[in-house]
């Protein structure tokens, strides 16, 4: 079975207060759910149309493993936490 990665690509932070208690729960959540997380912060560099925004990827061992994870109560009390203190785009994506 192929390994999955969740990689969120933060657009914008509106609210790093929000962000920090998004943080506080999402972790535990994640990692729970089997969640390794491989890299999390601002991007090193970026080429062709990149934003230099926060970026996190989270290793799994199964795509179904990843949405389990993210639709977890544990992960959705981190949503409600975040709310609109951050723009970004969440996708889920199976290794080779």
């Amino acid at each position: 079975m192929a390994k999955a990665y969740w990689v969120s690509a933060y657009r914008s932070i509106s609210d790093p207060d929000k962000l920090a208690a998004y943080a506080k729960l999402a972790a535990p959540a994640i990692q729970a759910a089997g969640g390794r997380f491989l890299a999390r912060g601002v991007a090193a560099k970026t080429y062709e149309n990149g934003m230099a925004q926060r970026t996190t990827l989270i290793e799994f061992d199964s795509v179904e493993q990843a949405i389990a994870a993210h639709d977890s109560p544990g992960y959705k009390a981190a949503l409600e936490a975040l709310g609109n203190g951050a723009d970004r785009d969440i996708r889920i994506v199976e290794g080779v």
